[in-house]
């Protein structure tokens, strides 16, 4: 049998994670060292691997029920490859080190079981709930894949250099930047959300230290007709980012 599909074979490489293309991750397991993904994530391995359930701990799961922020994980431990994979997102590796890094759990795909997280909040100057609201603080040293809608922007925060950037379409930053979820308006009430512009919550990132956006939107825009009242206009509605959408796939 013949097929252009033949040149797809594996990665061959001695690395712990690589990109066996862009929508794929592959890692290896040795024995020692578990590897925590996303539940569902596998799409194939090799070798003697075992799957198991990952019980979060009770401050973890009261964090979650109180801010909806948490991760649905699986521990992959054994001798082999595994591959990961979720609705063809793209892949990214990322070393992470006493720095750390804070994400949006719906981008996380797997990560070092030595890596530990916690539940933070971002501030926002009108005490309003919206995306971004809660993230999580991924601390310790080791590896995390995460997942982007298309290919990301990475942008550089410098003292004299702050960047806004939309809220549902960060995905990371550096857990040492300063941070703050504001709403720009024409107006006094923040329900009004920079009039018919469509554009919403963003997050303003000051210091030293980068944030990852992707070229997606968890949120519809703010015209769309999804659901009824304030609820769906701020992506929290039958269709909203906490319901229907959760996996970035708007449709």
């Amino acid at each position: 049998m013949q097929s252009p599909l033949f040149s797809y074979t594996e990665q061959q490489t001695q690395d712990r994670y690589t990109a066996q293309n862009p929508q794929l991750l592959r890692v290896a397991l040795t024995g020692h060292d578990d590897v925590l993904a996303r539940k569902g994530s596998m799409v194939a391995y090799q070798g003697l691997i075992e799957f198991d359930g990952e019980y979060t701990s009770q401050q973890q799961g009261r964090a979650r029920a109180v801010t909806g922020e948490g991760l649905d994980l699986m521990r992959c431990s054994g001798q082999g490859t595994v591959y990961f994979a979720n609705l063809a997102q793209h892949v990214h590796v990322v070393d992470v080190d006493h720095e750390g890094l804070v994400v949006d759990s719906s981008y996380v795909l797997a990560m070092d079981s030595q890596l530990s997280y916690t539940v933070v909040a971002v501030d926002s100057q009108y005490g309003i709930s919206g995306s971004g609201k809660y993230q999580l603080n991924i601390t310790g040293q080791g590896k995390v894949a995460l997942m982007t809608s298309g290919q990301p922007l990475m942008m550089q925060v410098t003292p004299d250099k702050y960047v806004n950037a939309d809220a549902d379409a960060v995905v990371a930053w550096s857990a040492s930047l300063r941070v703050q979820m504001q709403a720009q308006t024409y107006s006094s009430s923040v329900t009004r959300r920079r009039g018919n512009t469509g554009e919403g919550w963003e997050l303003s990132f000051l210091g030293q230290g980068f944030a990852l956006v992707q070229p997606s939107e968890v949120m519809p825009p703010q015209g769309a007709q999804i659901g009824q009242g304030l609820a769906a206009q701020y992506g929290i509605g039958q269709q909203g980012a906490h319901a229907q959408n959760q996996g970035n796939a708007w449709s």
